[in-house]
Parts: structure tokens; sequence; C-alpha cells
């Protein structure tokens, strides 16, 4: 046992002067700065942005019910205000990604959060829909760059051990966003007595509602600017001083030593596979700036290599798989969560106007619709029923167990068997809705439905992290990002109509799309085993 000992401490030495004399791979750099506070606090602020994204990206379910007499919505109103931010974010999910993979992870991440905060909180102003509607584009646009860029910049700064456990734990924050909404959603919209009236202008419980929800962008923008570039990142883009001095300071919190005791002494460069800009000169990407003409003119010709790398051998065929899976995944999951607090409402109208009668989710859509185009087509006279409220947070609530699931029990049955599960299972039960009879059987699907797709969310994400390397990575995310948003916009628009007229199409199309997604998981490889390229 000694000599076993005397032998690894030997080469552990020999190891060390090997970094001395020819420089550190990324692997041997981080795992050197052990792990602790610094990955936390990480952890914390990307785990706090993705539980923001999903505050953000459905709080337009609650808006729905609440606005729908200060605007005279019509279904079909409803259908354009819940696909305007999918619009924004098939638009800004591959302009920010682009720019993520150029720039920097950390300068993208602060100016989404930022753009959404602000916008958010002008939007709540806002007494004209079409305007409303934009801003919630606006808001859209920025939410894709967040949504997308936190995963490759919270797994870039982890050891290859802990890095898809780590990613997983993203899900409970998801959770965490899912089950604040009707929480702030309850403590504000039922409030009568702050409505703000002057002229034509009004400032309803709904519209404190939506700045509320703004708030939390900026304070995580501000915050974010503590934090550092992604050191893989800065390596990739040949800045290894920079990188050095990023793992010297993570050293420093997670161990409370002197940064100069950081047994790294020099990086190991490498061939860079981004940045054409430094390829031709010693510039790097990340210093060209955006408005000199010729910088600008080397930063499209860099993005432009990255997606047609993104398009050919290796990467085509995860770049094609993770397209595909994503729409199928997001169109269903989207439309879905962002109508079924309309859902709930309509239900709770139902049952109250025909008690201890059962009738499908078609059958309420349609008695319930069409008795209200005749009496209060824009809902002026009606109060959004508690149960919808509690309802929606049975549904966060009920995401709980399977998200201590994935993180404890990953390495165990890797990623690729829980995105197969929770999408087979989410398909079979999305077809289950057309069956059920009462609220009752409607929440628990729903519940089911909401934490089997979140947990799928979360693992394309994981999955997407380990698939491509650091100079595509977020962009890859992006593009796979813009195809799901793409199918969540045409899912929201064609719900709006066909849930007042067929709904059995869209329950039927959606259950296919996250069956057929389900099935394209099988030809994904096993992740999470290697170094991150």
């Amino acid at each position: 046992m000694f000599v076993l000992k005397y032998i690894h401490g030997v080469l552990d030495h020999l190891i060390s002067l090997d970094f001395l004399e020819h420089g550190a791979d990324f692997e041997a750099a981080i795992s050197a700065t052990g792990f602790g506070r610094f990955h936390f606090c990480l952890l914390a602020i990307t785990g706090l942005i993705y539980a923001n994204t999903a505050i953000g990206i459905t709080i337009v379910s609650f808006v729905l019910p609440a606005a729908t007499c200060d605007f005279r919505m019509t279904s079909s109103d409803k259908g354009w205000l819940t696909a305007a931010p999918m619009l924004g974010m098939v638009i800004g999910s591959y302009f920010w990604g682009c720019l993520a993979d150029t720039k920097g992870r950390k300068l993208v991440l602060v100016s989404t959060l930022l753009l959404d905060g602000f916008i958010g909180i002008l939007s709540s102003f806002v007494q004209i829909l079409p305007i409303f509607m934009a801003c919630r584009f606006v808001n859209g646009f920025s939410i894709a760059g967040a949504m997308g860029i936190c995963f490759p910049y919270l797994g870039e700064f982890q050891q290859t051990k802990y890095r898809e456990k780590i990613l997983c734990w993203m899900e409970m924050f998801w959770t965490l966003g899912v089950i604040c909404l009707p929480l702030i959603a309850w403590g504000i919209i039922p409030i009568q007595g702050i409505r703000i009236e002057r002229g034509s202008f009004s400032y309803d419980s709904w519209n404190w509602f939506v700045a509320a929800c703004a708030v939390p962008s900026l304070l995580l923008g501000f915050w974010l600017l503590t934090f550092p570039e992604s050191p893989k990142f800065m390596m990739e883009c040949g800045d290894y001083d920079d990188a050095l001095a990023c793992l010297k300071s993570i050293y420093k919190q997670n161990t409370g030593d002197d940064p100069d005791n950081y047994p790294i002494k020099s990086l190991k460069e490498k061939v860079r596979t981004i940045s054409v800009a430094s390829q031709s000169s010693q510039k790097s990407v990340r210093s060209l700036s955006m408005r000199k003409p010729k910088d600008l003119k080397r930063l499209f010709s860099e993005i432009w290599t990255q997606t047609k790398a993104l398009c050919r051998a290796p990467y085509l065929k995860y770049t094609i798989l993770t397209c595909l899976i994503q729409f199928g995944l997001t169109t269903s999951y989207y439309t879905l969560m962002i109508w079924f607090p309309e859902l709930f409402n309509r239900y709770e109208e139902f049952e109250h106007r025909f008690p201890n009668t059962s009738a499908s989710v078609c059958d309420v859509s349609g008695i319930v619709v069409s008795d209200d185009a005749a009496s209060d087509p824009f809902d002026c006279e009606k109060i959004i029923d508690q149960s919808v409220y509690t309802h929606t947070l049975i549904v966060g609530l009920a995401c709980i167990p399977t998200s201590l699931w994935l993180p404890l029990c990953v390495h165990k049955l890797g990623a690729k068997f829980f995105l197969i599960f929770s999408l087979g299972v989410a398909g079979i039960v999305t077809m289950g809705l057309y069956f059920v009879q009462n609220s009752t059987q409607n929440l628990v699907l729903s519940c089911i439905f909401e934490a089997l797709t979140s947990l799928a969310i979360s693992l394309v994400f994981c999955v997407l992290v380990d698939l491509f390397p650091t100079n595509l990575r977020v962009m890859a995310a992006a593009l796979s990002l813009t195809a799901g948003r793409g199918g969540g916009l045409i899912g929201n628009l064609s719900f709006g109509y066909l849930i007042d007229i067929n709904c059995i199409v869209p329950i039927v199309v959606f259950a296919a799309f996250l069956i057929i997604a389900a099935i394209l998981c099988f030809f994904l490889p096993k992740t999470g085993q290697e170094a991150l390229d």
C-alpha cells in the first residue's frame, strides 16, 4: 500500500512538472480550482436566470384572462398575443447565439437580461394591444438569448465528473420559476384597490403583475456583472492570460488560498477553431468592435464559418437531431402550458354553470365560448377563479419529484434514458387529455405533462453542451431553439383557432410530435463521460 501511494505521489509530481513545462489543458486547469463556493454561486445565478426565463415565457398565460377586457381580446387575439414572444424567440435565438459564440457568453447574457427587464416594465404601461404584442415580442427576443446561453455558460466552468449532474440541477430552478409565477399572479392580480385611472390611461392589477415579473431580469443582469467570462471560451479565443487569471480567481474563491498558489502556471495552447480574425492577425475575436466596418466584416465572416460548420460532418447529424427534437417538444410544451390556465378557467366556468356534469376539454371549450360570445364576449364581468391559480401552482409543485430524480440518478441511468422516457410518456398523457371528463382529471394529466416535458427541455440543453465544441456550442443550442420556438409559434397560432372549433386536432398533433421526438432520441449518443472539446 505504501509503495502504491509513493508511486502515485511521484506520478502527480511528474504531471505537475509537465504542466509547468507544456501548460495544462482545460480539464486539468478547471479541476485544479477545486469545487466550492464559486460553483455554488454560479449555479445559483444561472439557475435563477433559467427560472426567470420560465416566468418570462409563461407570463402571458395569466395576462390572457386578466387583460381580456382591457384589450377587448377575442380567442384569435389571444393566440396572436401568445405567439408574439414565440416569434421573438425564433428571431432572437440565433442572433444571440451567434454573438455569444463570438463576443462572449457573459456579455450577451447581461445584455439579454437588462433588455428583458426594461421592456417588461415598459410594456406594463402600454394601453394598445398591438404595441403590447410588440413589447412581448421583444421580451421573447431577449429571453431566447438568456435561455440558450445559461446552460453552456454554467457547463464551461465544470469538471467532467460534475458537469452533467450540475446541469441537471437546473431543472429544479425551472420548477421554481413555474411555481413562483402563479404565486406572484395570485398575490397581485386579484387585488381590486390598486387600479389607477387617468382619463384614457388605466393601470390595473395585471399591469402591476407584468411589471413585477420584469424586475428579476434587471436584478440578475446587474448581479451577473460580478461574474467572469467563461475561461473555456477565452481559451478558445486565444486569450490564455485572461483565462488563467479567471481560473486563479475561481481557485481563490473555492479554497480561500492565495491565487498565486494555484498549481497551474500556464495553459496549453491549441489550434484555434474559433476566431477567423485571430487566425489572420493576433487580434482576438472578442476584441472586434461592432462599430468598425472592417471588424464587423470579420465578425460576420466568423459567424458564417461557424454556421457552415454546424451543417457539415461530423456535427450535421446532431444539428438535425436536436432541431427536430426541440421542434416536437417545444411545439407541444409551450403551446399547452401557456393555454392550461385558460383551459382551467373554462372548466371552472363550465362546472359553475353546469354542476355535477361531465364533459371533455373540447366540449367545455365549445359550450363556454358560445355562451360568452352572446353575453360577455370580452369577460369584463368575469373574475378569475382562485382555483385557476391553485391548479397552476399544483402543476408546478408536481415537477419537484422529477426535478430531484433527474440529478440524483442521471449518472446511473443516463440523460438519454430520461429523454426517451419523459417524451414518450408525455405523448401518451397528451393524448389522454381528449378523454378527461372533469377538471380534476384535467389537472392530474396537466401535472404529469408539465413534469415530464419540462424535464425533457432541460435534458436537451444538457446533451447539447456535450455534443458540440466550445466554438459552436451556443450557436447549436440557438439553432435548436429557433426550430423549437418556430414550432411553438405555429402551435400557439393554430391552438388559438382550433381550441374553439375542433380541439381534437391539436391534441393528436402534439401527442404525435412528442412520441416522434422520443424515437429520435434513440439516435443520440451517450453524454457526460468525456471532457469538453
